[in-house]
């Protein structure tokens, strides 16, 4: 069971290749089975590999399993963050998640603004031979958040200022929990308590302005407070719309092979590898025993690298998704009660990136650069790529 306190806790999130289920993994489950028990985190918990369990698990979330991470998260993320509460305080956050982000996708600008945004970057790209590709990524994803929640520009400096802390809090997601100045630890709970501050800033001048015409996720809170397959399948939705305009959410219906590149990423990429849950009781399920108190651990990296599951699980293929069985067999933003909200917005966020990069851009990746998991997933060395337009000039900002 690993070392005192620390148990096999540093050996379960030493870095790996993200599209791999790692050492600890691979030697646990050839050794025990597809559930085992270990002691990670500062606690006996039992691990499970095993897809049918691992889904009992999500879907009887508040009933047998409740959420239960490690109190260091607590720290950085705050005690009301809505991965870490449960029973009614989690149902009512995931509600006022659900309703911002519906809210705010029937808004007349919200399609428009993601496309905007894509098509900025790819301009600022126009003379260079080569981009970091996970950090322009990073940078159109935060951008676009800022804007849909905030109003706030990529150009405007609280949006430097918010970044630069998010990727200090970001940081502290797998620091030692040791709150001493200096440390990753506090490092992130006061990039935290900045953004927080900062964010509040913007609430109170809003709410002294009584301005609740952005349509963003701001206002919608305020409110209830008061020529691949894809080339051709985007040359396809571009060739029946007129110069300069914008995709529609009948064009984004087209997308199906985006999409399925989209769900190829996510489960050879694994941004989510694993969460955490506690038994409320003893639970019998199939031959396993789960005692009352031990944390549970589904492991999803585990789930989709089974050869059981996928048919040559380590090869990137797009085309397996042709088949609805295979969207059985993925967990990529959980399930149950706690299916992330984001889930679609995420989706739909980066197939409009992808339609203006296979439309306006070749690229190559710059030696070996592979992501890794620590557990959560960044690249060896930011996925530098070399890029070589395809047109001479862009489409049109509009």
């Amino acid at each position: 069971m690993g070392w005192p306190l620390l148990g096999e806790t540093l050996a379960y999130l030493k870095p790996h290749k993200s599209d791999s289920i790692g050492i600890f993994l691979q030697e646990h489950c050839s050794r025990y089975g597809k559930v085992f028990k270990s002691h990670l985190f500062g606690h006996r918990t039992i691990v499970s590999c095993d897809h049918e369990l691992n889904m009992f698990i999500l879907q009887n979330e508040e009933k047998l399993f409740q959420s239960s991470y490690p109190q260091a998260l607590h720290g950085i993320l705050g005690r009301n963050s809505l991965i870490l509460v449960s029973g009614d305080v989690h149902k009512k956050l995931r509600s006022l998640a659900l309703g911002m982000i519906g809210g705010t996708k029937s808004t007349v600008n919200f399609l428009p603004s993601i496309e905007r945004l894509s098509i900025s970057m790819m301009e600022l790209w126009k003379g260079c031979k080569e981009v970091v590709f996970c950090k322009e990524a990073k940078r159109f994803t935060f951008n676009l958040m800022m804007k849909q929640s905030l109003s706030i520009g990529p150009d405007e400096a609280v949006t430097a200022q918010i970044l630069e802390d998010f990727h200090t809090f970001m940081k502290g997601f797998v620091s030692l929990p040791i709150y001493i100045p200096g440390t990753s630890y506090h490092k992130a709970v006061k990039a935290r308590e900045r953004i927080t501050s900062t964010v509040k800033g913007i609430i109170e001048g809003r709410r002294k302005e009584n301005r609740l015409q952005n349509g963003d996720f701001l206002d919608v809170i305020l409110s209830k407070e008061n020529l691949t397959d894809e080339e051709r399948e985007h040359l396809a939705i571009r060739k029946n719309k007129n110069d300069g305009e914008l995709l529609s959410w009948e064009d984004y219906k087209q997308m199906n092979f985006t999409l399925n590149v989209i769900y190829e990423g996510l489960r050879c990429g694994n941004v989510v590898k694993f969460v955490h849950r506690k038994s409320l009781e003893d639970i019998r399920f199939k031959e396993y025993l789960i005692p009352a108190g031990w944390k549970v651990l589904p492991v999803f990296t585990a789930v989709h690298h089974d050869p059981c599951l996928h048919e040559n699980p380590w090869d990137f293929n797009p085309w397996r998704w042709d088949d609805q069985a295979t969207n059985k067999k993925v967990s990529f933003f959980g399930g149950g009660q706690r299916l992330c909200p984001g889930a679609d917005l995420a989706k739909l966020e980066t197939a409009f990136f992808l339609h203006h990069l296979v439309l306006n851009y070749r690229w190559k990746i710059k030696g070996d650069n592979f992501p890794l998991a620590y557990p959560y997933v960044e690249f060896h060395k930011e996925l530098a790529i070399e890029i070589e337009p395809i047109h001479k000039t862009l489409e049109q900002k509009c």
